[in-house]
């Protein structure tokens, strides 16, 4: 049975992971009979979104806490996240993901990614095991990569210019199609960022963890 860690960054779209994405990664993965273990940050959240009125509240709440009401309590801080014990890994989007994981959301391209995740992300490039990235995610790749890494978020022009301004190869991707790094093994996909309803979201999503899972 195959590995796979998926890194999650919070819950609920506009302060952590897109809990659609959440939970159709770890349908899809069951579903195509991979072991799953989530992780995440235990950190504080850039800052806490009303969701019902989209206004930023007083509230503070921890990142791998917040996680944890997504994977039912079956989470770990991503410092715990090993890569000799996994055979490939999947990042979901939501705002979470350019704000807990990593910057992007305040500084653009000129982001820095958290520490124990750049490490995680890099550990499975370094190791020849494939990654995932989806929605909002792929901003990450540039710096997880390096120079000439091949990733998309759709077709968002500002967020493609960031991209490629971090050194990566931005492709346009409809929203059930993928981006391919095959020298590095990471593949990303639009999901939110293009999709129009759930079913397409889940299609894209389909479409990431087969590829993952092909290449573990």
């Amino acid at each position: 049975m195959k590995r796979i860690a998926v890194i999650l960054s919070g819950c609920g779209v506009f302060d952590g992971s897109e809990i659609h994405e959440a939970v159709l990664t770890l349908l899809a993965l069951h579903r195509a009979g991979a072991a799953v273990q989530c992780f995440a940050p235990d950190q504080d959240q850039l800052h806490v979104v009303n969701h019902l009125s989209g206004e930023v509240t007083q509230e503070q709440r921890n990142v791998l806490v917040e996680s944890a009401r997504i994977a039912r309590g079956d989470i770990k801080p991503i410092t715990e996240l090993d890569v000799a014990e996994f055979d490939g890994l999947i990042l979901p989007g939501g705002f979470g993901a350019a704000k807990n994981l990593c910057d992007f959301a305040v500084a653009g391209s000129a982001m820095q990614i958290a520490p124990p995740v750049r490490r995680a992300c890099q550990d499975f490039v370094a190791a020849g095991k494939p990654s995932g990235y989806l929605c909002i995610a792929p901003v990450l790749i540039p710096q997880v990569v390096g120079a000439g890494a091949i990733g998309t978020i759709g077709h968002d022009a500002d967020t493609a210019a960031a991209f490629s301004e971090m050194g990566g190869k931005h492709q346009i991707c409809p929203v059930a199609e993928l981006a391919l790094d095959s020298e590095h093994k990471v593949v990303s996909s639009p999901a939110y960022m293009l999709a129009g309803n759930i079913g397409e979201a889940a299609d894209s999503i389909d479409a990431l963890v087969t590829q993952v899972m092909d290449w573990a």
